[in-house]
């Protein structure tokens, strides 16, 4: 890096691009909206060039003016980061609003048309259904409650500092309670007397799982960047 943020490799080629690039690199969140802050710098940036040039400023001049303006990549990512992460947490509450209901789903359909009552692993396996209902309807709860405080909520009412942390946990156990929803469904399938609906429900499982899992993830590295308050180019 030289003063005033400017990357050094850009001093041979497109400046703008060059500082793109970088912020582009700091930005952890959902391609859509980090694609659209990325294109918003990227015009906000160029406008300003444009307008420096206009006014007789060199270009390398004019790209230095308007990186001082704008603050350098990292403090700019720093305030897209909080809108990111919002992003972020919303799409992984959708995740866990969305599929926890499916695995609800399943887990009924498992006990009322699966194995004997008299098996031992199918009677385990559905206790453990139980625990995981309470789990996934805890998850489901939460999750609309950050899509209603971080949707038309968020324009009267500030958005908790924590609350993507706690929605990225939130999905973690929610994840964590699919893969054993899994695992259970796998077990009890061996004795199940409808083994195809068993089957179908243990693959939706894991499915589930893997989508929350992946979303959680990536809100847990999102909420752990730092970030200020949004702005406006």
């Amino acid at each position: 890096m030289t003063a005033g943020g400017l990357p050094r490799e850009g001093r041979g080629g497109d400046l703008v691009e060059a500082y793109v690039t970088e912020l582009d690199a700091l930005l952890r969140g959902p391609a859509r909206a980090k694609s659209r802050l990325i294109e918003e710098a990227r015009d906000g940036l160029t406008e300003t060039v444009a307008a420096h040039t206009r006014e007789g400023e060199p270009y390398e001049q004019a790209v230095r003016r308007a990186v001082a303006e704008f603050g350098s990549a990292r403090e700019l990512a720093e305030s897209f980061q909080r809108e990111l992460t919002i992003a972020q947490a919303r799409h992984t509450a959708r995740a866990v609003a969305l599929s926890a209901p499916f695995l609800l789903a399943c887990w009924f359909l498992v006990r009322t048309t699966g194995a004997p009552q008299d098996a031992v692993v199918p009677r385990t396996a559905h206790l453990l259904a139980t625990h995981l209902a309470t789990v996934a309807g805890a998850a489901v709860l939460l999750a609309a409650a950050t899509l209603a405080a971080t949707g038309t909520l968020a324009r009267h009412l500030p958005v908790p500092h924590r609350l993507p942390l706690t929605v990225a946990w939130t999905g973690t156990t929610a994840s964590i309670s699919m893969a054993v929803a899994t695992l259970a469904l796998a077990t009890a399938s061996v004795l199940a007397e409808n083994w195809p609906l068993t089957a179908a429900a243990c693959a939706l499982a894991a499915a589930s799982h893997a989508v929350v899992a992946g979303s959680a993830r990536a809100c847990r590295r999102c909420a752990q960047l730092p970030s200020g308050e949004p702005v406006t180019l």
